[in-house]
Order: structure tokens, then sequence, then C-alpha cells
């Protein structure tokens, strides 16, 4: 492939090759009919290509190896930047980098962002009181103790809540932020179990336990 092509991007530019069925396994977390097709892995309309090794300076030599997983956009996207999400979130799961544009990024650096609650409809104040208390200036906006949380419109339809689109009305993300990515997922978990919802990451990657949530460096 290219090398152009690897840093334009979007590409995920990791310190090991990745198993093939665990890379599926991490894609399917984003999008659950995702397939493989000769080598590479099919998700909505977005080609993530088979692990090539690449130079050291794809990375702009942070890592001392380099492999070098492509996504590429094949047909209209079923949620904005879905394909940088792709590659965002496959770097954040396998200790490696992001690369797009000819910028390299840490996806583990980002302070301030957390995990959203996906549901298929807008809950009310009242179903929210139990975990989440209403900030007084803004309708959309709530707290939990340190945590901040926010109502938004959910544009397009990630693949991850597919399940739940046969059924949603007002598809809405509960929003959260704060500096402890473990609280937030328990958070998350909690608020997802009460209201019908899903829990995905800032990648709109299903998360299915709060410590998902942490770098992997990081994890107890």
């Amino acid at each position: 492939m290219a090398k152009r092509r690897l840093r334009t991007g979007p590409t995920a530019a990791l310190p090991a090759k990745p198993d093939a069925a665990e890379l599926l396994r991490i894609v399917r977390l984003a999008d659950p009919t995702a397939r493989t097709e000769g080598d590479d892995i099919v998700a909505s309309d977005v080609r993530v290509y088979a692990p090539v090794e690449a130079d050291a300076d794809l990375a702009g030599g942070e890592l001392e190896k380099v492999w070098a997983v492509r996504v590429a956009a094949e047909g209209p996207l079923p949620l904005d930047y879905f394909d940088r999400y792709l590659a965002e979130g496959l770097a954040f799961r396998l200790k490696g980098l992001a690369v797009c544009r000819g910028e390299v990024s840490d996806p583990a650096d980002a302070e301030g962002v957390g995990p959203a609650v996906i549901v298929p409809v807008r809950p009310t104040a009242e179903e929210l009181a139990p975990l989440l208390e209403p900030d007084e200036d803004d309708e959309f906006t709530f707290t939990a103790g340190d945590i901040r949380a926010a109502l938004v419109p959910q544009k397009g339809q990630p693949p991850a809540a597919q399940e739940l689109l046969p059924f949603a009305t007002e598809l809405t993300a509960i929003e959260l932020r704060g500096e402890e990515p473990v609280k937030l997922g328990a958070l998350a978990l909690e608020l997802s179990e009460a209201l019908n919802g899903l829990v995905v990451d800032r990648w709109r990657f299903r998360v299915e336990a709060a410590e998902e949530l942490a770098p992997p460096a990081e994890e107890s």
C-alpha cells in the first residue's frame, strides 16, 4: 500500500501486528455486522485494510515498530467521521497511535471527554432524576457530582446502536464528561440499564465494562 495513503489516513499505527480475529472482534464493537472480505474487514461501507508493516516515521518515531491498519470509506458514512472514529478507536484499544491527514495523535491523551449512553427515546428529567441532577440554567444539561451530562440529539445512526433503531423515536445521546474514565463508565452503564440504552465510547464503539474506557496500559 502506498505510503502516501497511510499518511493521509485515517490509519491506526500499532506497535504489534494484531490478530485477525481480535481485529474483527474490535471492529464489531463499532458495527456488529462487520464481516471479513479476503484479508480485509468491511463495516458499513468502510473498509479496514489488513495490517501492513510500515516505517517507524509513519508514527513520528514514537513506536519502535509500526503495523498500519488503514481505514477507507467506500460509500456514504452512517455517521460523520465514522472512518476516522474506527481508526482512532482501534488505535486506542491496541495501544497505538492514529494518523490522519499527516498528523499523528494519541487517542489515549484526550482529556475531558467521555462515553455516551444512546437511548431510543429522549429521556425526561424525571427519568434521569435517580442518577442525574438537572442544571437550573439549561434543560439539556445535568450533573452527578463532578460529572456533567448533556442530552444531544443523535445525528446519523451509529452502527453500534442498530439494535435500538427498530424502537427508536428520537435517538438521543447522553454525553458524559469528567476526568475519571472508569467512574464515567460506571455511571454510563447505570444509565443504560435504567433507560434501555447502550453505552458507547467517544468513537461510538460499544462498551460492556467501565474499565474499557481506561487506556489499556492503565487497566488494573
